[in-house]
């Protein structure tokens, strides 16, 4: 046996890496039908496995039903093989890593992996997802060769959606295998792992799971509502919108209680442990059953489209009540660490709470640091991949002052390097390949971008309104600098998305003023500056959302680079017009392989359509073959450079005759969607004039005038209009 673990050593650690093609996931539960679908997402063969084929076939549903949804389109969902574990041995036999996410009981599974050591094949990956239980006591008892790569690898829910990853390692565990792995995560899993020392609840949930429970008992203490905790718990105090009370519901409070009790059971040695006993309220709504939002009810329950709130005084539900709370309206402007540090002073119900609940927070924080986490950024970290904070715990505390809070010693951050725990500071490792936009050297810039220097002679040109939205003077300021000679570049934004599209109060205000012209020349001009990019090395590294004139511009790109949960598309239609800036010409272009593709895309169009990710606008006809899922939520600027060092200046598609009947096709597809009442009859006008330029022109500079005109027509229409007016008060599509 010995010779034969050090032969599979050998084996591994020659491979320079890690390579899994097969992924077998064991436990079919909300984290592992997560798991198993963030696996299948990025192209690993993934088996679900679970005690019988109807638990795993159950787990699957609610895997594939879920939303937000865990899959990323129809066709990866069908790639998920699904079976009992007992009929799966052969998945198990074939894996390359074994994930097991049953549910959190130590003597369960070191059954199941007393059971099925002897079937992986030599090299396979072990690996748990537990949330907190010790990972060296769960892998006690397994062979040498397993232990030395058997980790704690902790993925956050949903999986697809949380890019942290806490990777827990043993004594036994091999520190080349250990820096394999978690290369492999980041690299190819798509997480930011953050190593994390081998105690119960590691860093997430000893030190959030704590932070929640802890919150609940303030706001008891304190006779406070849910309203007012989560008003004061959201963005105001840098967190998620979900706050306390509502993310208690997301996680579920039956999760809560079953880390909570594993914890209390494990650290008490902890003197503040005890916060992590059922407040009252907690534990009447498990009594009744009311979970959280799996079962639509919890502190909040779900009415539909609205929520009603749970009463703490009454235990009953009632009507949302808005939290007065104007201290948050008084400093919610200032930066973070100074609005807490102020709202700390106030003797109202926001300093109140503050004081009860963030102070002993941060406080608990530091004095649990040495024994969870190697150093105060890998705890950080966590807390903002994984909980969503603005800032960590120990940010925090420098933002805020330690004198205010009662923490002793010096800032944890200075100038780039973090204060270690043996009281010297220390460069962190760095990370080229997550860096931000923000971060390289500015060599330019205007009134609507920013130049940056991404180094080996390619520059970043950056959208620096407000979410990315292109006006005519955004399109004058790009046109201006393609001219002044800037060549290979990566064209991106500094805003929360690369571009939400068009500027629309321009046309609006243009229309009212029937300055005709003055549309015409805009969609000329940006017709023209895609014209220009089309000559240059250009790449288009889009994020969040990359619609209308955005995406006309990243069309014009040789490259598309898609961070893979960009939302993209040609809405044109949802506010009456159509893609003006060359986007339905150049639709018309990159489809035009077959009638029946052309159809498809007319009708795309027609109704509006925005993919919800970079693998559904593949597959509609928005992203080229050519274009580059980026599937690292941290990675697309390194992604697109990459992209630019293999790309050249590409000729545009010839124009081709539309073959087969397009127009009758684009017609009888029409037709169906108005009997289905999925088009308006303005719908239907818009796509009539759409079908203009998918079907019945003859070549390209036609089709460029073709989109202006028609776009002008649809300006002069009342309903166009009302739906432009109707957009812009709202943010809302008007199906008029």
């Amino acid at each position: 046996m010995v010779g034969k673990d050090r032969a599979v050593r050998s084996e591994f650690m020659a491979s320079g890496g890690i390579a899994v093609k097969k992924v077998c996931v064991i436990g079919a539960g909300t984290m592992g039908g997560g798991i198993a679908a963030h696996l299948a997402n990025l192209g690993f063969e993934v088996s679900l496995l679970d005690r019988d084929r109807e638990s795993a076939a159950k787990g699957f549903d609610r895997a594939n039903n879920a939303k937000p949804p865990h899959f990323l389109t129809g066709n990866v969902a069908t790639s998920v093989t699904v079976s009992g574990l007992r009929d799966g041995y052969a998945y198990l036999r074939d894996a390359d890593w074994v994930c097991e996410a049953i549910f959190e009981n130590l003597e369960a599974k070191q059954a199941l992996y007393t059971e099925i050591v002897g079937i992986l094949k030599p090299g396979a990956i072990l690996t748990t997802n537990t949330s907190g239980l010790e990972i060296g006591i769960l892998g006690a008892g397994l062979p040498a060769d397993l232990k030395r790569t058997f980790v704690g690898t902790h993925f956050f829910n949903p999986p697809r959606y949380l890019k942290l990853l806490e990777l827990i390692p043993t004594a036994d565990t091999d520190p080349i295998a250990l820096a394999q792995i978690s290369d492999f995560l980041e690299d190819k899993v798509g997480r930011r792992v953050v190593p994390a020392k081998d105690t119960p609840g590691f860093i997430a949930n000893r030190f959030g799971m704590w932070s929640m429970f802890h919150a609940i008992h303030c706001t008891e203490r304190l006779s406070l509502s849910v309203e007012q905790v989560d008003a004061i718990t959201g963005p105001f105090l840098g967190r998620p919108r979900s706050a306390s009370f509502r993310l208690n519901d997301l996680v579920g409070l039956d999760v809560m209680a079953d880390i909570a009790k594993n914890l209390l059971a494990r650290c008490s040695n902890d003197p503040q442990i005890k916060f992590l006993g059922l407040p009252s309220s907690l534990a009447f709504l498990l009594e009744k059953g009311w979970i959280g939002e799996k079962v639509r009810q919890g502190y909040y329950r779900r009415e539909g489209e609205q929520f009603l709130t749970f009463d703490l005084t009454t235990r009953a539900y009632r009507e949302r009540q808005e939290a007065n709370l104007p201290t948050l309206n008084e400093l919610a402007k200032l930066p973070l660490g100074q609005r807490i540090a102020k709202a700390l002073d106030q003797r109202d119900e926001v300093g109140e709470y503050l004081r009860l609940h963030l102070v002993p927070t941060l406080q608990y924080a530091y004095s649990i640091r040495e024994e969870i986490s190697h150093n105060v950024d890998d705890f950080d970290r966590v807390m903002r991949w994984g909980f969503g904070w603005e800032m960590g715990p120990f940010e925090m505390i420098d933002a805020i002052g330690h004198e205010k809070l009662g923490i002793p010693g010096r800032a944890f951050y200075d100038s780039g390097t973090v204060l270690g725990f043996d009281g010297a500071f220390y460069s962190p490792k760095p990370e080229p390949q997550f860096r931000p936009i923000s971060s390289y050297p500015v060599i330019g810039e205007g009134e609507d971008y920013r130049i940056r220097d991404l180094g080996d002679g390619i520059s970043a040109l950056c959208l620096t309104t407000k979410m990315g939205v292109v006006s005519p003077s955004t399109v004058s300021s790009l046109t201006s600098v393609l001219d002044a000679g800037l060549d290979r570049f990566v064209l991106t934004s500094e805003a929360r998305s690369y571009s939400a599209g068009f500027d629309l109060n321009f046309f609006l205000s243009a229309i009212y003023d029937e300055e005709w012209e003055a549309i015409d020349g805009a969609l000329r001009a940006l017709q023209q500056l895609g014209e220009k990019l089309e000559t240059r090395t250009a790449v288009a590294a889009v994020f969040g959302h990359c619609l209308g004139g955005g995406m006309e511009l990243a069309l014009s790109c040789a490259r598309i680079v898609a961070n893979l949960e960009t939302q993209i598309g040609l809405p044109e239609s949802r506010v009456g017009l159509i893609p003006g800036g060359r986007g339905a010409t150049l639709m018309r272009l990159y489809n035009q392989g077959s009638a029946k593709r052309l159809a498809e895309v007319a009708i795309t169009l027609t109704q509006g359509t925005v993919a919800r990710n970079a693998e559904q606008a593949r597959q509609i006809g928005y992203l080229r073959a050519t274009d580059i899922t980026s599937y690292h939520p941290d990675r697309l600027i390194h992604d697109a450079k990459e992209a630019i060092l293999q790309t050249s200046p590409e000729p545009r598609p010839r124009w081709a005759p539309a073959v087969g009947p397009l127009v009758g096709m684009i017609d009888r597809a029409q037709a169906e969607l108005r009997s289905q009442n999925k088009l308006s009859d303005h719908d239907c006008v818009v796509g009539d004039k759409l079908k203009l330029v998918m079907a019945k022109t003859q070549f390209y500079e036609e089709s460029l005038e073709r989109e202006r005109s028609e776009f002008l027509d649809l300006c002069t229409r009342a309903l166009s209009v009302a739906r432009i007016k109707h957009m812009l008060e709202t943010g809302k599509p008007l199906h008029n």
